[in-house]
């Protein structure tokens, strides 16, 4: 009887009882948005949270951003996209004034125009791009990575030279396949190069290992910006049909928002790998004042054009890194040279993993068979603080090993504290390597 009691008891205790469920939708902790509250007491009941606008724009709005937008990417991932989608429209809408000038070219359209012959024209033209590419990737692929924005904006210069390489094609009839080609050839370095600077992008961007889905939205934003080219380039062709000063006048107008465009594109960025140039500006900030610049200021001071372009400008830094060169062979050197290497291997390196010869004002690195990618990066630092030093004093060997035994280590561990990554220096390929040997002992250096 007791035990009935008992019961009724927790019975109506539960039943009084208030329990709350909430529903949220998101798929971040700082970006979730409560769509219902469910209640039990003293019915069931369901209180929707929210308009229906409001969820269906956002779902509408993950197809393209990543989950988890803005937290999961850089900073600087939506300013980059936001030029980056503006130069891609007006690519798109010159594409249309482009394939019309070269399909006309062609002939299309003319009753003495051939099918073999235009199909004829249109292979030399694929081919041409094809082995342009090949071309392209053995002689540059390897430096795609450490130069990625100087290449995003190269990339699109040459996509410009090959649209306009296709509107002149009517203009030279007799040097059609000429001027084809070449427009052809410009564009197959744009593939390549764009796709790999693409990749390159897309790893920095990616905070919580998402760079598939980084990858995957960014198709998204590009089919969008297709779509709103090719439609408003298909207008834009019928009101300018027959007037060639209007499609001259709007191609290069589109042309030079395409640039600007592309320009503040790659400005936005700030990568946080440290390749040559980067890593020279920090040392040499760091050297002057013991503080490290964090990538923000940084990617305001390193070059976008490249350097041939930009070097005149008074507010860049004064290229220290133009004095360094990185792998050298040891069979480029002269006797004298070489006489200094065995000298300076058994005296100052002969742990180390590389050897630094200073050559009329030029400091040369010779790396280590076994060196590894941290001992790049010290090596091309020790350059550094070799070229710095010998502005001033004459002993730069004793002087840049006693500073790289003092600051090395403290100039790494304020670098990572600002989110630098120093566990390499991109930097084309050390093809060219070397192994020394101490004879008195007998011991080869490993």
């Amino acid at each position: 009887m007791e035990e009935i009691v008992s019961a009724n008891k927790e019975t109506r205790s539960s039943s009084s009882s208030k329990f709350i469920i909430e529903e949220w939708n998101g798929s971040s902790s700082s970006k979730l948005f409560k769509t219902a509250t469910i209640t039990t007491s003293p019915y069931l009941s369901i209180q929707r949270s929210g308009s229906r606008f409001n969820h269906v724009w956002r779902r509408v709005l993950q197809a393209f951003v990543p989950e988890g937008f803005p937290s999961s990417v850089t900073p600087d991932y939506a300013p980059f996209q936001v030029w980056d989608s503006l130069q891609g429209l007006s690519t798109y809408i010159r594409t249309m004034l482009s394939t019309q000038a070269l399909l006309s070219a062609i002939g299309v359209g003319e009753k003495s125009a051939t099918v073999i012959g235009a199909t004829f024209q249109w292979f030399l033209r694929d081919l041409t791009g094809m082995l342009g590419g090949i071309l392209f990737t053995f002689y540059q692929g390897s430096d795609l990575d450490s130069n990625a924005k100087m290449w995003r904006l190269v990339a699109d210069l040459m996509n410009d030279l090959g649209m306009l390489m296709d509107l002149l094609s009517p203009l030279f009839p007799s040097a059609f396949i000429f001027v084809v080609c070449l427009g052809s050839l410009s564009r197959s370095f744009t593939g390549v190069a764009s796709g790999a600077t693409r990749a390159a992008l897309t790893q920095h961007f990616a905070l919580q290992n998402n760079a598939a889905d980084i990858s995957a939205k960014e198709g998204s934003q590009e089919t969008v910006a297709t779509m709103i080219g090719m439609a408003l380039g298909m207008i834009l062709a019928r009101i300018t049909m027959g007037l060639p000063l209007a499609i001259w006048f709007s191609f290069l107008s589109l042309t030079v928002f395409h640039m600007y465009a592309n320009y503040r594109a790659v400005g936005c960025l700030a990568l946080t790998s440290l390749n040559i140039e980067r890593s020279a500006i920090l040392f040499q900030h760091f050297m002057e004042t013991g503080q490290v610049l964090s990538p923000e200021q940084v990617s305001r001071m390193e070059h976008v054009l490249p350097t041939w372009i930009t070097s005149w400008s008074s507010k860049k830094v004064k290229l220290l890194h133009a004095n360094v060169r990185l792998g050298v062979r040891v069979s480029s050197l002269d006797h004298q040279e070489m006489k200094e290497v065995l000298l300076s291997a058994g005296s100052h390196y002969l742990k180390a993993k590389y050897l630094l010869v200073e050559r009329k004002g030029i400091i040369d690195v010779i790396m280590h068979k076994n060196s590894t990618a941290s001992d790049v990066l010290q090596s091309f630092i020790h350059a550094l603080v070799m070229a710095k030093l010998m502005q001033k004093s004459s002993s730069v060997y004793l002087e840049s090993q006693s500073w790289m035994d003092k600051h090395y280590e403290v100039f790494l561990q304020k670098l990572s504290s600002l989110g630098w990554k120093t566990g390499r220096l991109l930097s084309p390929p050390v093809i060219w390597k070397a192994n020394w040997t101490d004879v008195s002992s007998d011991d080869k250096i490993d």
